[in-house]
């Protein structure tokens, strides 16, 4: 299948199934404090407009937190379909690792969704926001394991190997190993922005068909505020992870900075763009600044950065690869940066709910924070290569054997099954943020939607209101 060998193809069907499903936590972590928020802001202050976007979101939040445990799900069970021999190797470390996400978040997040969802008006006020916050916290929990599981893969300790398997010995030393604080606070961090964004291009999109009502410019200014000040921690925060992968991981600090050979003995220049060749050994096209890689890596003016002609070809990642993907998840992040210093420039004038410019960027921003996601994970994750395990395990050692037109069949199948079913929930997704928040108007007329009798607490019929007309009357009322 076009040159590719089975290998090739189980890679990019466990890439495939891991970008569709990194998706939906990276919303579902971030909706959940989101909805946390608002309804202890809701609960302090008895404003409506607070309740109305809880109702709102929570729809939204339930079903993309269903389209990530199926997604989940899928992926899980390809590590002992496709990734058996590394299931046999590393098991022993990674399976309790999942096993502690399932007993800890996941039953957390599971005891307490339904409550969350269905239990507004049949509990009382103080009882749902704890269930709010146990989800909420679940998610983060969740985050929590997979990332120190990752991490693990990218940087190993605290165990033995006794007969060609990982043999666990201190598991303080495997959770907390050197990579997972880093990854783990810029993972949280960014579901939190890929949040922010995409509730503020809800709201921007609402405003630039002339939506103007306090819940929408509710939504608009909280997300706002989330970018002015999380996105330039998110820089520093990355900062520090690179500093940490410099010193863990060094062949993926010069896969990403695209830097070959120190033989001139010069500080590394930071190359902006250019085409890493792998054949040809070199960056072709660069415009680089002279000095500034040593000052960003090394924090120093005349020291190198490791460059990849120091490394055996292979076990030197794909520079093409990384090297762009790297550059598309700082791209996005700047954006973010740039984004709420303006909505801070626009408050001060007061024209942040006028400005069309910055409305319509805005909008163009919202997949900026799951585009930046999707890029860090690539970059992390083909930038470990060629180990599935780093330094103890090569990718090409731990696939179960299948033949390659095993591979294409089953790549092919999900191609076809992802896209049709979580392409119906994705399209299902935009129909309820295109409903936005009920208007004082909509509750004039009676119409339904948060904190309307009519509205049913059920996210399956919150999207078009002649959808369940026959049944509801049966819907459990909205508390007002």
């Amino acid at each position: 299948m076009f040159g590719l060998d089975a290998l090739d193809l189980a890679r990019i069907q466990f890439a495939f199934t891991i970008s569709f499903h990194i998706v939906f936590p990276a919303i579902t972590i971030g909706l959940a404090s989101y909805l946390a928020v608002l309804e202890g802001l809701w609960l302090k202050t008895e404003r409506e407009v607070y309740r109305d976007l809880y109702h709102f979101w929570s729809k939204i939040f339930a079903v993309n937190f269903g389209m990530g445990v199926v997604s989940g799900l899928v992926m899980a069970y390809q590590f002992g379909t496709n990734w058996s021999a590394f299931s046999d190797f590393a098991g022993s470390v990674t399976g309790p690792l999942l096993t502690y996400e399932v007993l800890t978040a996941f039953f957390l997040e599971a005891g307490f969704l339904g409550v969350m969802l269905f239990g507004w008006n049949r509990v009382g006020p103080g009882l749902h926001f704890f269930a709010t916050l146990m989800v909420a916290i679940g998610t983060l929990i969740s985050t929590f394991w997979i990332l120190a599981s990752n991490s693990w893969m990218q940087t190993p300790q605290g165990f033995e190997i006794i007969d060609g398997r990982v043999i666990p010995v201190d598991w303080f030393a495997v959770i907390f190993n050197p990579s997972f604080p880093y990854r783990l606070m810029h993972m949280a961090t960014a579901a939190f922005l890929s949040t922010a964004f995409f509730v503020g291009a809800s709201a921007a999109w609402h405003l630039l068909r002339g939506r103007d009502n306090p819940a929408i410019r509710q939504m608009l200014s909280m997300a706002m505020w989330m970018a002015l000040l999380v996105a330039p921690i998110q820089a520093v925060i990355g900062d520090f992870h690179g500093l940490n992968t410099l010193k863990h991981q060094p062949a993926k600090i010069a896969a990403i900075e695209g830097h070959w050979d120190n033989s001139s003995g010069e500080p590394t220049p930071l190359i902006l763009f250019g085409w890493p060749d792998m054949q040809r050994e070199e960056t072709r096209f660069k415009v680089e600044v002279p000095y500034l890689g040593s000052l960003i890596l090394t924090h120093s003016l005349d020291k190198q950065v490791p460059a990849l002609k120091e490394f055996a070809k292979e076990d030197r990642p794909n520079s093409t690869i990384v090297f762009w993907s790297f550059r598309i998840m700082v791209g996005m992040g700047l954006l973010m940066i740039l984004a709420g210093v303006w909505s801070l420039w626009l408050r001060w004038r007061d024209r942040l709910f006028q400005s069309r410019p910055f409305l319509h960027f805005v909008l163009w921003m919202g997949p900026s924070g799951l585009i930046a996601v999707l890029a860090g994970w690539f970059t992390t994750e083909v930038g470990r290569q060629p180990w599935v395990v780093y330094g103890l395990m090569r990718t090409a050692d731990a696939s179960s054997g299948h033949s390659l037109g095993q591979m294409t069949l089953t790549l092919v199948l999900f191609v076809l099954v992802y896209f049709s079913v979580f392409g119906a929930g994705f399209s299902y997704l935009m129909r309820l943020v295109r409903k936005g928040p009920i208007t004082d108007e909509g509750k004039e007329q009676g119409i339904g939607g948060p904190g309307q009798t009519r509205t049913p607490a059920r996210p399956m019929s919150a999207a078009d209101e002649g959808m369940d007309d026959d049944d509801s009357h049966n819907a459990p009322a909205v508390r007002n």
